[in-house]
């Protein structure tokens, strides 16, 4: 496990402090612990500040009290609050009033703490180099993203899967007058619509079937601030219709309730779809789709902007080791990093980078090391696919290493080139293969209840077939409208 980069934390308990033995265990997992009470609250005990953690015990009005206190300090350091095991309703209501994350109260272990912060990506180096615009072509969609950020107009962006597109969303929000308001950010395909529905807007007490209190939706939440709304595209129509009517009336009504909330907040909406091309399915509002792309950012593929490839590189490798210590790639590697086409963008780079690693051993990587995805290329311009090059895996069953010779090199396998009885056999292949894929699933769509039921039928995750939908619709495929969400 990578260890944290020297994490200030300040550790606020009414009822006990940590001792010097729980101190030195923290300072040996990265984390330099400060105790306080409540008592002893003040702007000076958040000065430095990175991380705070906070035991409640009945209510959450302790941190009501550490958030007013933080904005007085002009603190913006999350807050990870402490509850007992039997009080999930406590843990409830601090992640809505703002808490980061809720752990058990009677957890001490440094290590367990370690873990906490760095799946909560609460890590120094990670919020200074969230991103990188080595490229020319990402330093300027950086300059044109900070321009918009100080205008408070509604933003689209597009892009293909695994670009960055709630990493710019963040840019967008850090850099803009609202930097110190909340960033909420929602996958509009994550979860069932009429979740979506309670989750955004937020209900009234006695609404609904165990709704037992009034729960404020994301968009108040987001107050004075910015919520992301990402994969917009999949949003079903009714719940279009309601969110263009918040877009236009800055106001929101909660489930069960009659009273208009007035909202002010910055609303950022992103998408990998062509909503264009929605629109003439009849699958995205039009009217939606302008209210939204008041300003719209797009956002290239990572091989369109190739010298951000090794600065990526290079960030990934030291989040992964933890120690600081540069990466060392030869110039092979290096080359073969660049010329990839990267289908899976930023994401695919990441998983070849840390596959590489592993292989590699703490030794420089080389190409032996470097295993790519083999996953088609899709032509943004026709929705057509394109084999991408893949690379053979190391051998690691030769005994070439045992006899002194050296390793496996991969090699270059290029899928593209249709002249050749054998390249024409393996394009017809393919094909049949698409054709029997796309039978497949539009019979699982007609005999099941759901999309849901549908990815069962089919032995595949919701989230494939969403993403097999989308390359159908791409490639002109009609999808019912019921199945397209």
């Amino acid at each position: 496990m990578a260890k944290l980069n020297n994490i200030s934390v300040l550790w606020i308990d009414q009822q006990a402090t940590l001792t010097v033995d729980q101190l030195a265990a923290f300072a040996e997992q990265g984390m330099t612990v400060h105790c306080a009470a409540s008592a002893e609250l003040s702007e000076d005990a958040f000065v430095g500040a990175q991380v705070i953690v906070l035991n409640l015990s009945q209510c959450t009005g302790l941190l009501k009290q550490v958030q007013n206190a933080q904005m007085t300090a002009n603190s913006t350091a999350p807050v990870v609050a402490r509850v007992q095991r039997d009080n999930f309703e406590l843990g409830i209501q601090a992640m809505a009033q703002g808490a980061l994350t809720v752990v058990s109260a009677s957890q001490f272990d440094a290590r367990e703490w370690a873990e906490t912060m760095i799946s909560s990506e609460i890590s120094q180096d990670q919020q200074k180099h969230a991103f990188v615009f080595a490229d020319p072509v990402s330093r300027n969609l950086l300059a044109l993203a900070e321009r918009v950020a100080q205008v408070d107009v509604t933003v689209l962006l597009t892009g293909p899967t695994g670009v960055g597109k709630e990493v710019l969303a963040r840019i967008l929000h850090d850099a803009s007058p609202r930097y110190d308001g909340p960033f909420i950010a929602f996958n509009c395909a994550a979860m069932p619509e009429n979740l979506i529905e309670d989750m955004l807007f937020g209900h009234e007490k006695g609404s609904f079937t165990g709704a037992t209190k009034v729960q404020p939706g994301l968009f108040e939440q987001a107050q004075g601030g910015t919520i992301f709304l990402d994969e917009i595209g999949e949003m079903s129509f009714h719940l279009q219709a309601k969110l263009l009517r918040i877009l236009q009336e800055r106001s929101v009504v909660r489930l069960g309730g009659q009273k208009a909330i007035d909202l002010n907040i910055r609303v950022i909406a992103a998408t990998n779809r062509n909503l264009k091309n929605a629109i003439v399915q009849r699958t995205f509002r039009e009217d939606l789709y302008f209210r939204l792309s008041a300003f719209k950012l797009t956002l290239p593929p990572l091989r369109d902007r190739p010298l951000d490839i090794l600065p990526l590189v290079e960030q990934f490798a030291a989040q992964q080791s933890g120690d600081g210590q540069p990466v060392r790639l030869t110039s092979q590697a290096q080359q073969m990093l660049v010329s990839y086409p990267w289908p899976g963008n930023v994401r695919e780079l990441q998983n070849v980078i840390l596959r590489a690693m592993v292989l590699a051993n703490q030794a420089p990587i080389d190409t032996q090391h470097l295993i790519f995805d083999d996953m088609p290329i899709t032509d943004e311009r026709d929705g057509s696919y394109a084999a991408a090059p893949s690379f053979s895996s190391p051998n690691f069953s030769s005994s070439a290493s045992d006899q002194g010779l050296p390793p496996q090199q991969p090699y270059y396998v290029d899928n593209t080139n249709g002249a050749g009885q054998t390249g024409n056999a393996t394009t017809g292949l393919n094909q049949a293969v698409k054709n029997s894929e796309c039978q497949t699933i539009m019979a699982a769509l007609q005999v099941s209840r759901s999309r849901n039921h549908a990815a069962e039928k089919l032995g595949i995750s919701p989230r494939t077939l969403r993403h097999k939908l989308q390359k159908l619709r791409e490639q002109g495929v009609s999808v019912t409208r019921a199945y397209a969400r």
